[in-house]
């Protein structure tokens, strides 16, 4: 039986690795082999940053990367918490009856949808205005070298 609650707090804090992938449908998801891909370019999109500094164009594409995995994996978690105990069971667990217990909602359901949200939404809008951020900023220097 895949349990509710467990499957969006694994969303939520393994998603980027795809471990929520792997609890609902075992290890032969390929969405789940390929979820730690754009978070190992993010996670290097971050190292970049710090041997080369914010002026690594290289960086501004894979940064992002990894905030948006997050979001996307945030809101996993909440649509996974918010599934009716009927959908849930429905969909994750056929062989239970609609009402079994593992597609309940409890305060750690709850405790998940609160915490991927704050998260999700803060590392959501950080991811782009970095982006919007650095493009800008090149384009400046970019119209400035231009101009002279």
């Amino acid at each position: 039986m895949k349990n509710k609650t467990v499957a969006a707090w694994l969303a939520f804090v393994g998603g980027p690795l795809g471990l929520h992938r792997f609890y609902l449908f075992g290890l032969n998801d390929t969405l789940g082999w390929l979820l730690p891909i754009p978070t190992a370019l993010g996670l290097y999109g971050i190292e970049r940053v710090q041997e080369n500094g914010l002026d690594d164009m290289a960086s501004w594409w894979l940064i992002p990367l990894l905030g948006f995995t997050v979001a996307a994996c945030s809101l996993n978690a909440i649509v996974y918490a918010l599934m009716t105990t009927q959908a849930w069971n429905g969909k994750f667990n056929p062989q239970a009856p609609v009402d079994a217990p593992a597609g309940e909602t409890h305060w750690g359901t709850i405790g998940a949808i609160v915490v991927a949200l704050l998260i999700g939404a803060t590392v959501l809008m950080s991811s782009i205005v970095f982006s919007f951020q650095r493009y800008f900023e090149y384009q400046i220097e970019e119209a400035q070298k231009i101009s002279q």
